[in-house]
């Protein structure tokens, strides 16, 4: 792994292989600070609460009671898993399938994560609530949280005293976050009617260990994501994550970025795409001063409690990506602006208003800077754009104090001018000369016959000359 670590972009680590100092050291600087992780599918969580709730879940206890020559058909019954309620405990990318999946089989679905956005949750149809309205609302708990000192033996004497008698508990997280022995003395006294284990403190668990030998205990070996398909399915999902990575494409399962669903990731990603071109777009209107030191963005929408960190780590690329050859990606874009010094505020204006669409707009302004496009600068002395989504597409609809309606597909012109007759047309008729396609030009101005912005999208970046042709027109600023 060292004799070949220099010849590698990233790195992926799947079960026993250890990565230590020495292999970072031999990389050369070359490995990229890309770090994924490939978790358990929820399969495991799911067939488990599936096992002590359908009665099928039984059918292997019957076969072997029936080869031990034993009719008992009574012995093993299971219980209904609709309009019962399940606390997922750990909304991560696990949690959020196994609620998903739950919320399909027609149970109430509830959930516990101080880290989980509430966004994420609403985009499934379960409630955020707190750790001990959680257990103690249960009818199922099914865990998947990392065992960290907050987490370790978060079930015990004390919070199994606050659930419901007959509770049903799935654990195939850590084997530390449950209590164990707290557990056995929750299970003899009819507390937990029955728990699903395929995690423990000590693996493998010792031949006597209670939980094991246990009747009202259903146990795995760790067994998690040990189907050929899961196998198969984590290594494509690793591999294509990683190269997305390696791209700048948004990664979902990055352990110090957003954690960000997929289903949230596909509602954004108009949003996400319209974030980076305004960063982008802003930066190329500055002209001098300080440098790029103050950037306020403001985002316009009726959901309360929209999480934007994805959005303002987008921003960010799209501000220090054109100007200097630093990489930004969601993990390391909030580290690389601090290192720059570059301060990023974030305004939320609240909207009435339905919440099917995530945003109405999104404004980026930079202060204490000179800008080379005067008409970008708002009466306050910052140079601002604002842009929405339309129809799918990122549009660019504010140029300082001017409002214009332009797709930010391809790239952009901007004229300053004055407002009179015939503008467009000698405009248009340059780029037609210079073989430049448009796809949508827009003129917003304060008043008639006064200053004006022409904002004209084309397909291709134009050629010098073609601008230096535009610029010559008397009437262009």
């Amino acid at each position: 792994l060292r004799s070949k670590i220099s010849l590698c972009d990233a790195l992926i680590v799947r079960s026993g292989t250890k990565v230590n100092r020495a292999v970072f050291e031999s990389s050369g600087g070359r490995l990229k600070p890309t770090v994924l992780v490939a978790e358990k599918l929820g399969e495991a969580g799911l067939t488990l609460l599936k096992e002590f709730a359908d009665i099928l879940g039984k059918v292997y206890m019957y076969f072997i009671m029936m080869l031990l020559g034993k009719w008992q058909r009574n012995k093993y019954v299971g219980v209904s898993l609709v309009g019962k309620t399940l606390a997922v405990l750990g909304f991560g990318k696990v949690g959020s399938e196994v609620a998903r999946r739950a919320k399909g089989l027609g149970m109430h679905v509830i959930a516990h994560d101080p880290y989980a956005p509430a966004e994420r949750a609403r985009a499934i149809g379960v409630e955020l609530v707190s750790f001990d309205d959680a257990i103690g609302a249960a009818d199922f708990i099914s865990m998947h949280m990392p065992l960290t000192p907050a987490t370790s033996k978060m079930l015990n004497n004390e919070t199994f005293a606050k659930m419901k008698k007959g509770v049903r508990i799935v654990n195939v997280a850590r084997g530390g976050v449950v209590d164990e022995e707290a557990l056995v003395r929750a299970l003899d006294a009819g507390i937990v009617a029955q728990a699903a284990l395929d995690v423990f403190s000590e693996e493998p668990p010792k031949q006597d260990n209670k939980l094991v030998q246990h009747e009202m205990v259903t146990v795995t070996p760790h067994l998690g994501a040990s189907t050929m398909e899961a196998q198969e399915g984590v290594a494509i999902e690793i591999a294509e994550a990683v190269v997305g990575a390696l791209k700048g494409e948004l990664a979902a399962t990055a352990v110090n970025a957003p954690m960000v669903p997929a289903e949230v990731l596909l509602e954004l990603k108009p949003y996400v795409i319209l974030a980076e071109k305004l960063g982008r777009l802003a930066v190329q209107l500055v002209a001098g001063g300080s440098g790029v030191k103050t950037v306020k963005v403001s985002y316009a929408s009726s959901r309360p409690d929209l999480d934007t960190r994805l959005l303002r780590a987008m921003i960010t690329k799209g501000i220090i990506e054109p100007i200097s050859d630093v990489y930004v990606n969601l993990v390391n874009a909030d580290y690389t602006a601090k290192q720059r010094g570059l301060r990023i505020t974030e305004e939320h204006i609240h909207l009435d208003g339905s919440h099917e669409i995530p945003l109405e707009f999104i404004k980026v302004q930079i202060a204490d800077v000179k800008s080379k496009f005067a008409s970008a600068t708002s009466k306050s002395g910052e140079i601002k754009v604002e842009g929405r989504v339309k129809d799918g597409i990122p549009h660019l609809t504010k140029v300082g104090s001017f409002r214009v309606d332009v797709s930010l597909e391809g790239s952009i012109i901007l004229c300053r001018q004055v407002d009179q007759p015939g503008m467009i047309g000698k405009v248009g008729s340059i780029l037609g000369e210079e073989n430049v396609n448009v796809s949508f030009m827009s003129v917003g101005r304060v008043a008639p016959r006064k200053h004006a912005v022409m904002a004209i999208g084309v397909d291709d970046q134009p050629r010098k000359e073609s601008l230096k042709r535009i610029g010559e027109v008397p009437a262009i600023e």
